[in-house]
């Protein structure tokens, strides 16, 4: 019997979804497999997220001093290095998120396990998992096969597993010490800001019209403002569109900016990075609207219109205005 670790990802206090996406996953592997599924819970103390952890993990170990309050790729490596050493799990999973991405390929040179990043599936054939990543701008898939070793590094990118509890678990909570001789970390932690702050909060919106690169020039964007005001929604974007200054930060979707939940999510112009997708996992029915009929959008689309998106736009208007 084997084990898969999975790393905690949380953000001031608050447990992410993709916590809860990866163990989701993990459990599923684990039933394939007969492995057990361990939680990893690095941080500061008096975390408030450990009882959702614990009924989603056979066993769950807590790392808690204040010098791991805030994130430490330094630290939070030496840990799992030693943790992995001790334990040699066959898989170890974490975020692929701006955590992820600074701590694994460090955590993989020290320990010289392979690292597979940004998987969208992981599969496992003849005891060696092979992970599913997306190429050419998501507009194609490749499997990714390892070299035999004692154990795999992923990083798991957010929004592709599904989010809620697939098993019953109830595992023990296992209070480790830090440990010795782990030397200071190298980074100093100076503030956090939230960049998505603002004067609207589309995570709180139940329409969303959403722009891309597509609306093509700034002097287009209160056509799409308009739209969203006849809804009753509201407007957002894709990063092209914030990258250019066509809107503000605050209203951008994505891993780099909101992740959304609304009733209805329209997506024009939008050509469906992963990054994107990813924060719209949560919306209830996308609707997307691209000229380009291989644009990857579609395969998160529910309804999909191959078109210019100011047709579609002006005809929703008139049927609005009547």
């Amino acid at each position: 019997m084997g084990e898969i670790l999975v790393l905690v990802e949380h953000r001031n206090g608050a447990l992410r979804d993709i916590t809860h996406e990866m163990l989701n996953k993990a459990d599923a592997l684990s039933r394939a497999r007969s492995h057990t599924v361990t939680a990893v819970v690095i941080g500061g103390k008096e975390l408030s997220f450990l009882d959702h952890v614990t009924e989603r993990a056979d066993e769950v170990l807590l790392f808690e001093d204040d010098r791991l309050s805030h994130f430490s790729a330094d630290l939070s490596a030496d840990i799992l290095a030693g943790l992995i050493e001790e334990r040699r799990p066959f898989l170890t999973l974490m975020a692929h998120s701006s955590w992820g991405m600074n701590l694994a390929p460090a955590l993989a040179v020290k320990i010289g396990y392979p690292l597979a990043t940004d998987a969208v599936d992981i599969l496992v054939d003849q005891d060696r998992p092979m992970v599913i990543r997306q190429v050419y701008s998501g507009k194609m898939f490749c499997r990714v096969s390892f070299q035999e070793s004692q154990g795999y590094l992923i990083t798991v990118r957010s929004g592709v597993f599904p989010p809620h509890r697939a098993g019953e678990r109830r595992g023990d909570l296992i209070r480790r010490d830090m440990p010795a001789g782990i030397p200071e970390s190298r980074t100093q932690f100076v503030e956090f800001v939230d960049t998505a702050a603002g004067e609207v909060d589309i995570a709180q919106a139940q329409l969303l019209v959403s722009v891309g690169r597509g609306i093509g020039e700034e002097e287009n964007v209160p056509v799409m403002q308009e739209l969203a005001d006849l809804m009753g929604g509201v407007l957002s974007c894709s990063r092209p569109v914030v990258d250019k200054n066509w809107l503000p930060k605050f209203r951008q979707v994505g891993t780099s900016g909101k992740s959304v939940k609304p009733k209805v999510y329209l997506a024009f112009g939008i050509s469906g990075a992963f990054q994107h997708v990813a924060g719209i996992s949560g919306a209830g029915t996308v609707i997307a609207v691209n000229k380009d009929r291989k644009a990857p959008i579609f395969r998160a689309a529910d309804y999909g219109v191959v078109d210019d998106l100011f047709n579609v736009a002006a005809a929703l208007k008139e049927k609005l205005k009547h």
